[in-house]
């Protein structure tokens, strides 16, 4: 009978859990927005690996000396919470998105690699060119804009060809 008590009754505060799971989420979002925007959008086998090594690393942080089914839904609810919380104010606050999201970064502009744009996002230059390909462009000299987005993709916008017109807006 204790067993099955113990599996529903936590063996730390509400609390203390709420308050170690809430530590753990705000410092993995601060952890992965200053590790940068690639590791967020192409995710290489050496990042999964890092991913679930932290994850495990940070469990017994989360959770203490706790193992019952309570304790986990709580701490599981308030990171869902918490969440729900950044991506409402980021949405609402300007500052806030400035803030925990990262902007964008030019990569090549009009045909030029910006190398040490390349150099400070870890961007290596097959990778460039592979986002090039993927665009169906096979030199930097055909772009007019590359630009690593924030979630980690690389936008590619070619230049117009001889006999394309201009787009609207451009110069």
């Amino acid at each position: 009978m204790s067993r099955a008590v113990n599996l529903f009754v936590p063996e730390i505060s509400v609390w203390e859990k709420m308050a170690r799971a809430g530590m753990i989420y705000f410092f993995l979002l601060l952890a992965f927005r200053f590790t940068g925007k690639r590791q967020v959008g192409q995710l290489t086998p050496f990042d999964l690996v890092v991913l679930l090594i932290i994850s495990n690393v940070v469990q017994n942080a989360i959770i203490g000396p706790d193992n019952s089914l309570t304790g986990g839904i709580i701490g599981a609810i308030t990171i869902l919470v918490l969440n729900y919380v950044i991506v409402e104010l980021s949405f609402r606050f300007k500052r806030v998105r400035r803030l925990l999201e990262a902007q964008p970064t030019l990569l090549i502009h009009n045909g030029r690699v910006l190398r040490e744009n390349l150099k400070q996002e870890r961007v290596t230059m097959d990778e460039l060119l592979a986002a090039l390909r993927r665009n169906g462009l096979t030199s930097p000299d055909h772009v007019r804009f590359a630009v690593l987005e924030e979630t980690g993709s690389i936008s590619v916008i070619p230049r117009p060809t001889a006999g394309d017109p201009t787009p609207p807006g451009a110069s």
